[in-house]
């Protein structure tokens, strides 16, 4: 009967490759008949040719768009050898290196929800590289599947009872290229402090928490090293300028601030949605220490990657590459029409049917065309309040966390 069973599995493995090699041509096929300008990634490149000719970093236009630097100047660093490649074999490697990522992160998404076939990977990725966060994220040649798969294989690090020399280091260089998964540590550091207040060993999330900071202050100092002035003014400056990256209307924006500026016809919600956010950050990170102190992984980590999202300033649909692990704990955990809803959501292009584009016609937007460009959001949102019912009841030594 093993030898049976062996045999049946080792036969899905082939055919679920198959399955998604052949996903993953048509991708590429239908990318390449798109013509892609990979716009991102060429301001990437533009970002080291920068660094090697000693320009100013935050001063940069590039691409036929005048896109700026907004990343801080550690992924500067890390995009110099972008620029000793012509642009056609860096499409092509990007291309090819992102879909290894996504393999990556569905790997990883899966081990976090408790599922380790090896064939469910390749069923997974085969439709997942059709969603639109990540279809999006290949056209521009985005590094949101590198961070997403940063933050995985590193928190599954702690708690433990013994130390870790890498714990911290996934999240810190994550939080360095980009500062939206700064939360993740701030995360840790909360939970082992509510750990503490509970009466529980705090240390393990504590000492991860402090790995993070280690390796992002690490980073951050070798970058200021190399690159004084443009670390001074991104620090000082260019790091409060949200407004740098884009329109805050802009219907790709599906964060928490893009909504309300659509919501209430202005290019700045303002202190609304400063107080919004606070809240929205409060009430998500309640969520997520409360999930981690009673078990529940998956949430905890789900529920943080969601609030970060929605708190940031601007994130874009490329951003919501957690979708990924979001459905498949939706799925697995038994809340089927959550997760089909939510793979509807992310699988439909929702905010690409609206008006937008040149002329800013996002101010303008009827209830229809709001609901549509909000359903990123709205769906996170959902989420969080899906995690916090689930949530078991705490027991004894479990401290109790009100979102």
């Amino acid at each position: 009967m093993r030898v049976i069973a062996f045999s049946a599995a080792a036969r899905r493995v082939p055919v679920a490759l198959s399955v998604c090699l052949v996903s993953f041509t048509a991708f590429w096929v239908a990318q390449r008949a798109a013509h892609v300008s990979m716009i991102d990634l060429m301001v990437y490149r533009a970002e080291g040719a920068t660094v090697r000719a000693g320009g100013d970093l935050y001063a940069l236009r590039a691409t036929a768009a005048h896109l700026p630097t907004t990343y801080p100047p550690f992924a500067a660093l890390l995009f110099t050898p972008l620029s000793l490649l012509d642009t056609a074999p860096l499409r092509t490697l990007a291309t090819a290196g992102n879909l290894a990522l996504l393999v990556a992160f569905v790997r990883l998404s899966l081990k976090l929800v408790g599922h380790t076939r090896v064939e469910t990977v390749w069923w997974v990725a085969a439709p997942a590289v059709w969603c639109e966060p990540v279809w999006t994220t290949l056209r521009y040649g985005q590094v949101n599947l590198l961070l997403a798969v940063l933050v995985l294989w590193d928190l599954p690090r702690r708690p433990t009872g013994r130390r870790d020399r890498w714990a911290g280091v996934g999240l810190g260089l994550a939080a360095a290229v980009k500062l939206t998964p700064a939360l993740f540590p701030v995360f840790l550091l909360v939970t082992g402090v509510a750990a503490r207040l509970g009466g529980r060993d705090g240390g393990p999330w504590l000492r991860h928490a402090r790995g993070a900071a280690v390796a992002f202050a690490g980073a951050t100092l070798l970058a200021a090293a190399a690159l004084p002035y443009d670390s001074w003014r991104f620090w000082t400056d260019m790091a409060f300028r949200a407004g740098r990256v884009g329109h805050a209307e802009d219907t790709a924006n599906q964060a928490l601030r893009g909504v309300l500026a659509r919501l209430l016809h202005t290019p700045d919600p303002g202190a609304l949605w400063a107080v919004l956010a606070a809240v929205t950050a409060a009430m998500g990170l309640a969520v997520a220490v409360a999930a981690e102190l009673r078990g529940r992984r998956p949430w905890a980590v789900c529920a943080c990657a969601v609030t970060a999202l929605l708190i940031s300033p601007v994130s874009w649909t490329h951003h919501w590459v957690w979708c990924v692990p979001l459905v498949l704990l939706l799925w697995t955990r038994g809340h089927r029409a959550a997760a089909l809803g939510s793979l509807l959501v992310f699988c439909s292009y929702t905010p690409w049917w609206v008006p937008h584009g040149a002329g800013r016609p996002e101010m303008h937007q009827g209830s229809v065309e709001l609901t549509l460009s909000a359903l990123y959001g709205g769906a996170g949102a959902l989420f969080l309040v899906l995690a916090w019912t689930s949530l078991p009841r705490p027991g004894p030594g479990v401290v109790r966390v009100k979102p």
